[in-house]
């Protein structure tokens, strides 16, 4: 006798699967990233080829999935208004996060600059308060003082001071958090009115221009000579931890709502701090796994 699964049980695999592999990749990219950057790599020449491959792959893969061409680079539809607010948040949310975290991932660990980056729902937040009025219920508040709380734990605030991250890293590392959290605004308020693909394959294109003309200006290059494993830890970045990460999001996104599959952004932190650990060798002390912990609360408060 054959028997079947309880009703609702593939569909809810098929939101589970890709909503963790997606964290999963977001938080993998930070040890890829971290594993390169320690090989030597320029950090923002890093960052924007990076991103030139991804916006490439991006490409490919929303024509593959029916994204008409005429509909992918037609913007006449956003009017002035609506392509100056695409570039902002292509320079905010890909050139702003991404030079950040590599300068912050040269001075503190990939583990710290993911829960560091990842706090930017908490800043969101209170920028939305701010500037698009909306109202905080209270487990958002209490999201927002776990997280505020977590965030110094993090940085090491109540160990000793060899345990404290070093401030400048862990400013700049916030720094490209604030960046994310006002592209997030910035697209809330834009109301544009493109698609996701579009709207990724512009603002990533917009962002890896910036950031090599960023390097250029600062000297950066490319490495004169790239062993295979190089290129391998490269491939993976730019491709499955981006382009990967962006096109599965997207999934669990249509799939279990917005509200719901954000509550769950906080895999991507745990996911960076445990494969950190485990390829890396780094750790967080107890206090700032502690912080690490609470920052996952947050975020999960705070999106719900």
């Amino acid at each position: 006798m054959t028997t079947t699964g309880r009703p609702g049980e593939a569909s809810q695999g098929g939101y589970v699967v890709p909503l963790v592999a997606a964290t999963f990749f977001m938080g993998s990219s930070f040890v890829a990233g971290k594993t390169l950057l320690v090989d030597g790599f320029d950090p923002i020449a890093l960052a924007g080829w990076r991103f030139v491959v991804a916006t490439a792959a991006t490409l490919v893969v929303a024509l593959a999935l029916g994204t008409r061409a005429a509909v992918l680079f037609d913007l006449r539809p956003l009017g002035a208004g609506g392509i100056l607010a695409l570039a902002a948040i292509g320079m905010l949310q890909t050139a702003g996060v991404m030079i950040l975290l590599f300068l912050s991932m040269q001075i503190v660990s990939a583990g710290t600059a993911a829960v560091l980056l990842f706090t930017n729902p908490i800043w969101v937040a209170l920028l939305g308060r701010v500037f698009l009025k909306e109202r905080l219920r209270p487990g958002a508040l209490a999201g927002l003082g776990l997280g505020i709380a977590g965030t110094a734990l993090a940085l090491g605030l109540a160990d000793g001071a060899a345990a404290r991250v070093p401030l400048r890293g862990a400013l700049i590392g916030l720094g490209g958090a604030l960046c994310w959290a006002c592209s997030t605004v910035l697209h809330k308020r834009a109301r544009l009115s493109i698609g996701a693909w579009p709207l990724t394959f512009w603002q990533m294109l917009v962002g890896s221009i910036a950031m090599l003309a960023v390097a250029w200006t600062r000297g950066e290059h490319w490495p004169d000579h790239t062993s295979a494993a190089q290129w391998a830890w490269f491939a993976y970045l730019a491709i499955p931890a981006s382009t990967g990460s962006f096109g599965l999001w997207f999934v669990a996104l249509a799939r279990g709502g917005a509200v719901r599959t954000s509550s769950f952004l906080f895999l991507a932190p745990l996911f960076a701090v445990v494969l950190s650990w485990i390829v890396l060798g780094s750790a967080l002390t107890p206090l700032q796994g502690l912080g690490a912990l609470l920052i996952g609360m947050a975020l999960w408060l705070v999106n719900r």
